[in-house]
């Protein structure tokens, strides 16, 4: 459980499938939705705003998730390559990389992971 929470964790932003006017996030267009703003995270188990800071860093904070994250905050990088958002955190996850393909309408992104794993997140300023 506590491997599928943190994987929760990890999958960046976003939320269920997108209905009506949905755009693909690629390129300097995924970079700007994400680069100073807030991407906040739902899981069954409490939310997760990750701030995505200009610079590529990210930092995230979290009392709801650190019995299964292991602390209550985290910082890590991020950057766009080949149309996808990747990040690495420092220690959740294992500081293991992940890349993700978004799709935003709205505020509200549905995002997937290169491993398959999807989820939903809403992109705060």
């Amino acid at each position: 459980m506590r491997v599928g929470v943190i994987f929760l964790v990890s999958a960046l932003a976003v939320c269920g499938p997108a209905v009506g006017d949905e755009q693909h996030l690629a390129g300097d267009a995924l970079r700007k939705a994400v680069a100073g703003k807030t991407v906040s995270l739902e899981t069954p188990l409490g939310g997760l705003p990750i701030n995505f800071r200009h610079n590529g860093t990210m930092h995230a904070k979290t009392a709801d998730l650190a019995y299964y994250t292991g602390s209550t905050q985290d910082r890590g990088v991020w950057w766009v390559v080949a149309n996808k958002l990747c990040q690495r955190w420092n220690t959740w996850l294992g500081g293991k990389a992940y890349c993700f393909t978004l799709r935003q309408e709205g505020r509200n992104v549905q995002w997937t992971r290169n491993d398959g794993l999807t989820g939903v997140a809403t992109i705060r300023r």
